[in-house]
Parts: structure tokens; sequence; C-alpha cells
């Protein structure tokens, strides 16, 4: 039986918003393209794009081999758990797509497989050129596909990495090799090195209040500028840091305002590295949420695509976001070591994204306020976590 892999993926800019979805189909044994799909739908959400994608990966497999035994890959947890009937579908707007996914092979023919976001590439790339041509008032066009530019960076990474966990095995996929840490980095050259400052705290903090970028933008309190000294202190005595970035939000400005005054750097604002925005809770503890939004919160907590109410940003565009800085970032201080100063979920994506850890990791991070991680990029794609919540500068 031929061996078919689809990987697919869906968009929407602004959730609901602006909406397109990619598809790609791959030959199993070899991981070659075989055929592409992509569509501007307009307004939809998130994880309509993506059933959507699904469905014309499908058919675009089905029209290569209808026989063919066919593996899904999707970084959309909500559609591979649906899909595979051990998540409940009911959203109206979901289940006749999944009804519709459904029909297009006999039962048994597919499954379905969760990958993180960075090894759904040709996907993400094929959804986001359907989006923009929407944008511009046209639909995608084959001839002017750029998705085969991730085509052989992800046959490499598959080629050289075991294969990605099922999502029933609750383990995230590998990275596209293990080499860092076993004698090969020496060879790659020095590393980028992001050091990940969380903010001091601000009056907020210390009720475990959300506090995103859709509220208000507090200013660090008194304890918040002590810590944002003595983080300083520390990192200027260790004499490392090469260059500073922040998120524009001012407890984030004036953390770093206090490291680069003793380091003697300039802070680069980083527009992308913005806290989440948490809609309507912001300002909220987490048991006001529960009791105001008791329904918004159990979906938010169960799926990274779904919103805060109130038009809030889910995980899945934070990661995105976060994931496009970093990219910059990278190519901007080859060989450095960067201190980034931004909120809890940049830095808990980055940790994640470096680990190849599936969302819900996020939840299941300790991140103290004034708190130092830090990860090192090299230069064949891997990423190492070397520090995770160090507090030791605030004792």
């Amino acid at each position: 039986m031929r061996q078919l892999i689809v990987e697919a993926d869906g968009g929407s800019r602004g959730n609901p918003g602006p909406a397109g979805y990619g598809a790609v189909v791959l030959d199993g044994p070899t991981g070659e393209p075989l055929a592409e799909a992509a569509e501007y739908i307009g307004v939809a959400t998130n994880n309509v794009a993506e059933y959507k994608g699904l469905i014309a990966g499908l058919k675009a497999a089905k029209a290569l081999d209808p026989a063919a035994d066919v593996r899904v890959r999707m970084d959309s947890r909500l559609v591979v758990e649906q899909m595979s009937g051990r998540w409940q579908i009911k959203h109206p707007d979901m289940k006749p797509l999944a009804a519709e996914a459904a029909r297009i092979f006999p039962a048994g023919q597919v499954t379905f497989e969760w990958i993180p976001r960075e090894r759904n590439k040709h996907a993400d790339r094929l959804a986001n050129e359907a989006m923009d041509a929407g944008r511009d008032g046209g639909q995608w066009d084959a001839s002017a596909s750029t998705a085969a530019l991730d085509a052989s960076a992800a046959r490499a990474a598959a080629a050289s990495s075991a294969p990605a966990s099922a999502v029933s095995s609750g383990s995230a996929a590998p990275s596209s090799s293990a080499s860092v840490g076993w004698g090969s980095s020496a060879d790659l050259g020095a590393p980028v090195t992001f050091v990940l400052l969380r903010h001091g705290e601000t009056a907020l903090t210390p009720e475990k209040r959300f506090s995103g970028s859709g509220g208000g933008d507090p200013e660090l309190s008194a304890a918040g500028r002590r810590q944002a000294e003595a983080v300083a202190a520390s990192l200027a005595a260790r004499g490392t840091i090469q260059e500073i970035v922040s998120s524009p939000l001012r407890r984030c400005r004036e953390t770093a305002g206090a490291v680069a005054s003793l380091v003697g750097l300039e802070v680069t604002v980083e527009e992308g590295l913005r806290e989440t925005d948490f809609g309507a809770w912001e300002g909220l503890t987490f048991a006001e949420v529960r009791e105001r939004y008791a329904d918004d919160l159990s979906a938010w907590l169960a799926s990274p695509d779904v919103a805060p109410t109130g038009g809030g940003e889910s995980f899945t565009a934070v990661g995105r976001r976060v994931a496009a800085v970093r990219d910059r970032l990278l190519e901007r201080y080859r060989g450095r070591t960067v201190l980034v100063v931004t909120h809890v979920t940049p830095v808990k994506t980055l940790v994640r994204l470096a680990l190849g850890a599936p969302p819900e990791s996020l939840f299941r991070m300790e991140l103290s306020a004034a708190s130092l991680s830090a990860v090192a990029y090299y230069a064949d794609g891997n990423a190492s976590v070397r520090l995770l919540n160090d507090t030791s500068h605030l004792r």
C-alpha cells in the first residue's frame, strides 16, 4: 500500500478574521512534495481554516491514490484529537467539517499525528500565501507558491530525526537532530544565546492577575524596581550581555533600562515581544475569570487555538508572533549574547519551541518575576535550553 503524508494548516488574522488554509501531500518514504493546495476563504476562525486545510489535503491525497495509507500531520491539537476520536466535537461549525473530512477515505485508512509548528512550515507558508492573496483581492495561484523553499529543510529534518511522537503518547516531537551536547556543537561556531528576563513586579503581579497587552500598561512597583536593580547588578557583574531587546510595554522597558544603565548598552524595542492580549480577562484573577467566563476559560485551557473572551489572543497566535521575532533576532545577532526582556508567555514560548514541547507545557512552567532563563541557538538549527527561572540574584 502506498504511503502518503498530508501536512495541513490554517490561519485567521483576527480569529475570526481574513482566513486561509494550506496543505501539502508528501511521498511517505522520501518526503518529496507531490501536491499542494491553498485557498483564501474569507472571514473565518483559525479552527475552521485548519479543518478546511485538512479536507483539502485529504482530497489531494485521494486524487493521487484512493487506496493509499495516509498519515495526517498537523500542529492543531484540537483537530488531531477530534479527528482521532479522543475529544468531542461540540462547536456547530466544526461538526460538518469533521464529518466531511472523515468521509474522504474509509475508516482506518487515515491516522492523525500532532507535530510542533516549526515542523509544519510548508503548510503554514501556503496558508499565509493564501491569506496574502486574499488581502490583495485575489486567490492563491500554484505558480506563485514559495512553500517549496521549506521542503528541502523539512526533508533533511525528517531524515535526521526520529518520527514525531503521536499525540496519544503525550510527548513532544524531537528537534531536527540530537547533536547538541554530544560533541558536535564545537564545530558549529558560537551560538546565538538569548538570556530571557521576565520583567520585575507590577502592582498586579503579586495578586496573580491577568496582565497582558490588551489592558493598561502598568509600571514597575517599588518591589519591581528593586528586582530590576538586582538583576541588572548580577548581569553587569557577569559581563556577558552584548545586546538588549525589550517588549514595548512599560514594565519591560523599565527593567531593560535598569540593566542598560549598568552595562552601557542601548535598548532595542521589539513589538513582537509584547505579552498576550487577554481580552476581557485583563486585570482579573484566575478565580474571577472562572466565575465570570467558566466555559470560555475551559475552552482556553483545552486548546492553544482558543483566544480569551472579548477579542484576546490565542497562544497559537502568540507562538507565531514570538517565533517570527526569534528568527529575526537570530539573523541579526549571529554569535552574540542577547538579553531579551519580555513577559511570561513569550519566555515560556521560546523555551517550549526550543524543547519541541507541546502547547500545554506553557501551563507547566514556573516563571517568577525578574527571573532569568537562557536558550542557545546553533547554526544547524538546534537549540539548547541552558537555564530556567533562575532567581538566585534576588536572594
